[in-house]
């Protein structure tokens, strides 16, 4: 059977028909990429609405959030000043970003402060198991988690959460077993660098 030949219609062929019904789907179904984009990302702001609202309620004492643009909730700036231990006396600057996929994902943290510091590097990666997706230890993110949760774990780093056994920055981690008082003169001395208030 010759397919050219057998007339559908408003002067279409068959595989006319079958190449236009392949290019609609195709248009129907990126028209549907950019409907679920859009209807994501506005759930991601609905979210944040009240999340940011309940952050700012629950903040550390230790802490402080700036919006640069208060109509732009999704990405915000976080300053730590530690009250005791290690990095007492220093300010540490942090930028959080929340993904379009929140709360599926957890806010993407680079920490802009160099910092002496066995779970943050010298590049500003953070280690926090509640900032990966997976995690071993059972305690990475989840839908449940919020952003006060993000905000009381980045300040916790400081404190309790402190974990030499598991380093992301190995060269602070071995500093500190070598020697303790060395380790906290390089913490001083880059707080006295890098992380005096501004």
């Amino acid at each position: 059977m010759n397919f050219k030949k057998i007339q559908i219609g408003w002067g279409l062929d068959f595989k006319s028909m079958i190449t236009l019904s392949k290019k609609l789907k195709q248009q129907q179904e990126g028209t549907n990429k950019e409907e679920i984009e859009h209807k994501r990302i506005s759930i991601r702001d609905q979210l944040l609405i009240k999340e940011v609202q309940e952050m700012e309620e629950n903040l550390p004492k230790t802490c402080n959030v700036n919006f640069e643009n208060p109509n732009v909730l999704h990405k915000f700036d976080l300053s730590i000043h530690p009250d005791e231990g290690y990095w007492h006396g220093g300010t540490f600057h942090f930028t959080v970003d929340v993904p379009d996929e929140y709360n599926i994902v957890p806010p993407k943290v680079h920490c802009d402060t160099r910092i002496w510091h066995p779970n943050i590097d010298e590049e500003g990666e953070v280690c926090l198991s509640l900032l990966r997706q997976n995690s071993y230890d059972m305690m990475g993110w989840a839908p449940t988690r919020r952003l006060k949760d993000v905000i009381w774990g980045l300040n916790s780093l400081f404190s309790d959460l402190l974990n030499f056994d598991d380093p992301l920055n190995v060269e602070a981690a071995e500093h500190y077993a070598r020697d303790k008082e060395s380790f906290k003169c390089k913490v001083q001395s880059y707080i006295e660098l890098y992380a005096t208030k501004r």
